[in-house]
């Protein structure tokens, strides 16, 4: 399983491959399902996960803007291969449909206030946190104590109902694995949220990006795809990931608690 990999300063499973390189990625980054209808989007975080979503919701065709803990001045590298826009990280959400937010659980409360003000209205928001007490994130006794799940506390922190996803994708995977649907070979990936509208938003855009999806439930169900759980980190179909949600149990791992 993928706690049990050497652990990356990262939201997601560590990579069991070699990290993207720039050589190939229009290749790797083509739709499975065409271009589909275009979308502005923003990205907080540029990490293994947030630079691949960047590359890919690019490559299908998007208007994406793209922010880090560091500045805009940053991302040249990654807007260059991309055409993404680098932002501020109180930018990112100006108009966007979608919002992605994946940085390091222990720097949500550090986002600016207000994140989501100049968002579209009905904004669909990815969470693709994960909690790491010992590796990453120290305790957080919400969480340990309170039995909030991780996405729960993330949205009472960015004040926004949220949709889990892609949290337990390997990054590369985003690049390397897409299909087109009805592939036998195709991922799927759970999906969480309370918000029936941008869930099915969020499941389109899965969709698009070559991937299908399995509705786990609403933000307070997610602790089914939390880390240390059967879905985290699994490669499979629908039917493996159904599967594989039902089997979970709400205890953390020990590897997982604080």
């Amino acid at each position: 399983m993928p706690g049990r990999r050497p652990f990356r300063d990262r939201n997601s499973p560590p990579a069991p491959e070699v990290d993207p390189g720039h050589e190939g990625f229009t290749r790797r980054c083509s739709s499975p399902e065409g271009r589909g209808e275009d979308m502005k989007i923003g990205i907080i975080g540029a990490g293994n996960i947030g630079g691949n979503l960047t590359r890919r919701l690019t490559a299908l065709g998007h208007d994406v803007a793209v922010a880090n803990s560091r500045g805009p001045e940053t991302l040249t590298a990654l807007a260059e291969e991309t055409g993404a826009t680098p932002v501020t990280a109180g930018e990112a959400a100006r108009g966007a449909e979608v919002v992605v937010v994946t940085v390091p659980l222990k720097a949500v409360p550090d986002l600016p206030s207000g994140l989501l003000d100049g968002a579209a209205d009905g904004v669909a928001v990815i969470d693709t946190g994960n909690y790491y007490p010992r590796q990453r994130d120290g305790r957080i006794a919400e969480i340990e104590d309170d039995g909030l799940t991780e996405s729960r506390w993330t949205e009472r922190r960015i004040g926004h109902p949220v949709v889990k996803a892609f949290n337990g994708t390997y990054a590369q995977d985003i690049l390397d694995r897409p299909l087109p649907a009805g592939d036998p070979g195709r991922m799927a990936l759970p999906v969480a949220g309370d918000d029936e509208t941008a869930k099915r938003t969020v499941r389109d855009l899965i969709d698009a990006l070559g991937f299908d999806t399995v509705d786990a439930g609403g933000i307070d169900d997610s602790w089914r795809q939390q880390p240390g759980t059967p879905v985290y980190g699994l490669r499979g179909g629908a039917e493996a990931v159904t599967k594989a949600l039902a089997e979970a149990t709400p205890e953390r791992t020990p590897e997982f608690s604080g």
